[in-house]
């Protein structure tokens, strides 16, 4: 592993900060924590998604949708600066009606400067983005 504890502190903390968006359910928060040609992969359901401001501004809109709430928390981050992190963290769903789903997921993400590029989701249980 190369780089020193400040750049994994700096990645750890932009992750936090893309959650921290979702958790708002802030569109253009979540939406400028990408690059415009970032690329999400939802591995466990074999779907992709390419382009910021369609793909996956669309997934994140249905998203938010179908949620009352969401949460993401208890992070554990493994860091490979300059540029890659794995993020292991419980996600907490609401329903509109107020049925909360649990998930124990896992993220990988590259990022180019200070943006997320790519980002591979391994999720447990239904697929909340698709």
């Amino acid at each position: 592993m190369s780089g020193g504890s400040d750049d994994r502190a700096r990645l750890a903390a932009l992750v936090e900060h893309y959650f921290a968006a979702v958790d708002r359910m802030d569109l253009a928060g979540t939406l400028a924590c990408f690059d415009a040609d970032a690329t999400v992969t939802i591995a466990t359901f074999d779907l992709v998604y390419r382009g910021r401001d369609d793909a996956i501004r669309g997934m994140y809109e249905r998203l938010f949708a179908r949620y009352a709430s969401v949460w993401h928390g208890d992070f554990d981050h493994v860091a490979d600066p300059p540029g890659r992190i794995a993020s292991q963290f419980t996600v907490r769903n609401v329903s509109p009606q107020g049925t909360t789903t649990v998930k124990h997921n896992c993220n990988f993400f590259q990022v180019r400067g200070e943006r997320i590029r790519t980002m591979a989701v391994y999720m447990s249980g239904d697929n909340s983005l698709s």
